[in-house]
């Protein structure tokens, strides 16, 4: 039998009921860690999670987008600190956990959100060994070392949201050849789901975030040309790419207390694109 508090309300003779909910942010009383956090998807939900009351480390290469997004939260009332690293580099990542602790106290939510599409990935005869190993320390090195040195983190707070950005295409193949783009993000999507297991009894929960196709600067230099867009928009059932504001909000609901059941999930946010079998008409 399951329980659950009520607070009685009188009213006309009758007695109703209502849960007793928090008026705060979704993320109040949260520190979060987001890679990649300075453009796309991540500066999306920096800023979002800084609204919902998430203290927010953001975490990019580029200090002058990132500070720029840090200054956009205060801005708007947030609390937001940024550091700079490289998400390949071990010390890099270890020192980017440890700097969320320091400042912050603790580390409730992890986004490694940090990702790369290199131009001249195609595949497999045509793609190179250093775009490959390029893509592979960016994209699912990164988020190894993210879990590797978060999740003593997050068990130090009591528990935790680890979020991993896979990709649709870790769960089709791409027409628009980009193995090792592919490859990482089937990785990403692999191991979320061996860690959610591994720590779900931890307080932990491990999630997949998977985008489809996004309307982000990463993309429109991959997809070029009109032809290379119009291959992928024909088959969105939606008929249109997707926002990073868009994918962020889901972000948001993996990362708050919302998602408290979910874990080892592959969190699709692609417009129906893996769920089409036909064209749309």
């Amino acid at each position: 039998m399951f329980h659950t508090s009520f607070r009685p309300i009188q009213s006309v003779g009758l007695r109703f009921f209502t849960t007793i909910k928090s008026s705060g942010g979704r993320l109040d009383g949260k520190v979060a860690l987001i890679t990649g956090g300075a453009d796309g998807v991540g500066k999306e939900s920096s800023l979002l999670f800084a609204k919902e009351g998430a203290k927010v480390l953001v975490v990019d290469l580029d200090s002058n987008k990132g500070n720029n997004v840090v200054s956009q939260i205060k801005s708007n009332g947030g609390q937001a600190y940024f550091f700079q690293a490289d998400v390949s580099k071990a010390e890099q990542v270890k020192a980017m956990i440890e700097v969320a602790e320091k400042n912050y106290g603790k580390l409730n939510v992890l986004f490694n959100n940090a990702g790369i599409m290199i131009s001249e990935d195609d595949d497999s005869v045509n793609t190179t060994e250093q775009v490959w190993e390029q893509t592979m320390n960016v994209n699912l090195k990164g988020v190894f070392l993210g879990c590797k040195f978060g999740v003593p983190a997050l068990l130090r707070a009591g528990g935790g949201s680890i979020i991993n950005t896979a990709s649709f295409v870790a769960l089709m193949g791409a027409a628009t050849p980009q193995i090792a783009y592919t490859a990482s993000k089937g990785g990403v999507l692999a191991m979320s789901r061996e860690l959610a297991i591994i720590h779900a009894r931890q307080n932990i929960r491990v999630n997949a975030l998977c985008p489809g196709p996004l309307r982000t600067e990463l993309l429109d230099k991959f997809l070029s040309t009109p032809e290379k867009r119009n291959r992928r928009l024909v088959h969105l059932p939606m008929g249109r790419f997707g926002l990073a504001d868009e994918v962020a909000k889901g972000a948001l609901f993996l990362a708050s207390d919302d998602s408290s059941y979910v874990t080892a999930s592959t969190f699709l946010v692609d417009g129906g694109l893996t769920a089409a079998y036909v064209t749309p008409i």
